[in-house]
């Protein structure tokens, strides 16, 4: 046989090793953030997770303080995580905080080589809250299209939001598939458990480097937001932070109203989340990295932590400061705690006066007043088992689990469902050399994964035809166990 097809599958890195934190409860709900507003009041409602010495000044120091507890599961992790509260407001303008189910999860991923620890004393933020716009496609466009050079980081900074609609009786969506809040109808339709908040933190800092006068430009997204090339001058690869948060918006299934993050926000785009190193050192995070490599992603799988039960990790939380204990973060209240106007962009959200906050003034922005009808009733929520919730968790490595289409999220084909594989050609293989007889190049996307089919023309001399069945026959059984070797 002289003329023959031979099929070289290239893969981009897949991460191999991860564990996901879990942080079951909140330490608080308050308008604190040491990090924008240290030692003065936020400008809207974080829920905050982990360690229990947050305050408007936390710091290392404070949160891996001896008499210093965690909410998360790892008793060896005081970090500081937080983001926005989701909320609803009715159409009569009362608004009431949604209910969190199952707390936090927090991952560490290894996309990268040569992980590094977070340094004592690092901090950063992901997301902007001014943000009210999505300015690219939907869904985006396949990874083989996206820039190789991560100069754009806010082209990656809006990707590295995720709206996840959760059915658990359907196949799950995959994670940072739409990053805006689906439309009120399609979540009473098709989000009977719920909205799944992510967020992915940049992996790519500088040496020596702790934080930043804005907290974000210290570190940078690698070009494909979770892995991929780090821009020039970020040499340090740190892990793959991902926060994943469940808001039980089914709760307001058919009522007349909006979803809004604390922030004012009612498309969404303004999510993001602040993380404070607070484990117990940096030596004792780099042992782990360099330990718990296990592909589960469980934390009872490394030998190193020490895990506490969450009625222990529930008995967690902080000290909230005299001048914010009437703010009434979780209402009914008229509008949204306290004071935040709603701002609907596309342009950028403008200042506001943050109440309670001396010397606080910037643009004044009416807030338009509504009737307190609003009736503790109308919303019927219980707190659900962190166990039955469990299957909602894990959306970032869904596509690890199983070579099959359904264990990579992809669902329906409508306007708001997840994206099924998408084909597309490309223009040049990275991997076929000059010489190579390539006679045509593929990339598959496939939720973290890209793969680049590159066939070939080869020469090639056998003593025998094979029939076009035997041939086709042993290309699936190869691909089968190829597939199989990743899962």
């Amino acid at each position: 046989m002289k003329s023959s097809f031979a099929a070289t599958f290239v893969f981009a890195s897949s991460v191999a090793a991860f564990w996901r934190m879990p942080c079951r409860s909140q330490t608080g709900y308050a308008r604190i953030d040491p990090l924008v507003n240290p030692g003065s009041i936020s400008d809207h409602v974080h829920a905050i997770t982990g360690g229990g010495n947050f305050g408007a000044d936390t710091d290392f120091k404070k949160l891996t303080a001896s008499d210093s507890c965690t909410a998360c599961a790892v008793t060896q992790d005081h970090s500081a995580y937080w983001t926005p509260a989701v909320y609803f407001q009715y159409k009569n303008g009362t608004t009431v905080m949604v209910p969190q189910v199952g707390g936090m999860l927090a991952y560490y991923l290894y996309y990268l080589d040569n992980v590094k620890s977070f340094p004592e004393g690092f901090a950063m933020i992901a997301g902007n809250p001014d943000t009210r716009n999505f300015t690219g496609p939907f869904p985006d466009a396949p990874l083989s299209s996206w820039p190789t050079d991560p100069t754009d980081q806010f082209f990656l900074q809006q990707r590295a939001l995720g709206f996840n609609c959760l059915n658990y009786a359907k196949t799950p969506e995959a994670s940072l598939y739409r990053h805006t809040f689906p439309p009120k109808e399609y979540m009473d339709a098709n989000c009977k458990d719920g909205l799944r908040l992510e967020l992915a933190f940049p992996s790519c800092g500088k040496e020596g480097v702790l934080d930043s006068p804005d907290h974000r430009s210290h570190v940078q997204y690698p070009s494909l937001v979770k892995e991929g090339n780090c821009p020039e001058g970020f040499d340090v690869h740190y892990p793959f932070l991902f926060f994943e948060t469940i808001w039980a918006t089914n709760q307001f299934s058919g009522e007349d109203g909006q979803f809004l993050l604390s922030t004012g926000d009612p498309v969404g785009t303004s999510y993001h989340g602040d993380f404070i190193m607070g484990w117990d050192s940096a030596e004792f995070l780099q042992s782990a990295l360099d330990t718990c490599k296990s592909p589960s992603g469980e934390i009872e799988a490394c030998p190193l932590f020490n895990i506490q039960d969450d009625a222990d990790a529930a008995q967690c939380t902080f000290d909230m400061p005299g001048d914010l204990k009437d703010d009434d973060c979780h209402g009914p209240r008229d509008g949204l705690p306290v004071d935040v106007p709603i701002q609907y962009g596309p342009e950028p959200a403008s200042q506001y006066k943050i109440a309670g906050a001396s010397g606080a003034a910037t643009t004044s922005i009416p807030h338009t007043s509504a009737p307190q009808t609003y009736s503790q009733s109308a919303v019927s929520y219980s707190p659900a088992d962190a166990a039955s919730t469990a299957s909602a968790q894990g959306g970032i490595v869904v596509a690890m689990e199983s070579a099959a289409g359904s264990a990579h999220g992809y669902g329906k084909d409508t306007e708001y469902g997840a994206a099924r594989p998408s084909v597309t050609s490309a223009p040049s293989s990275a991997s076929a050399s000059k010489d190579s007889n390539a006679v045509s190049t593929t990339t598959i996307t496939r939720g973290n994964e890209v793969i680049e089919m590159v066939i070939e023309e080869t020469e090639v001399t056998v003593t025998a035809q094979p029939t076009a069945g035997s041939y086709e026959k042993r290309h699936l059984e190869h691909h089968k166990h190829h597939h199989h070797a990743r899962n």
